[in-house]
């Protein structure tokens, strides 16, 4: 079994890496037994079959990176951009008494 306690991180991104290649190699696979068995059901029973496979990808929403707006003072690798949920670090000072404001880039 693997230790991940004692893994570096540039070691558990390898690994995670690794591993999604895997699972997108075996999804592939999968996807054309599939589709070979259903085309191999289906000539059984004298019906042709065409499968017409979307592309996901085109409907992907590409959005633009948004801009860090916030850093902790302390730890640099901290931030926030401003959206979605006020992370537990700002909390934390901004209930401290510290402005938002305070922390702005």
């Amino acid at each position: 079994m693997i230790d991940f306690q004692n893994m570096n991180e540039k070691e558990l991104e390898a690994l995670i890496e690794n591993a999604e290649k895997a699972l997108r190699s075996l999804q592939v696979n999968k996807r054309k037994e599939v589709m070979a068995q259903m085309k191999e059901l289906a000539s059984s029973i004298n019906v042709s079959v065409e499968i017409v496979e979307n592309d996901k990808k085109s409907s992907v929403r590409k959005g633009a990176v948004v801009p860090i707006k916030y850093r902790h003072p302390d730890d640099p690798e901290k931030t926030w951009t401003g959206r979605g949920v006020m992370p537990t670090w700002l909390k934390t000072l901004v209930d401290a008494g510290h402005e938002r404001s305070e922390f702005q880039i």
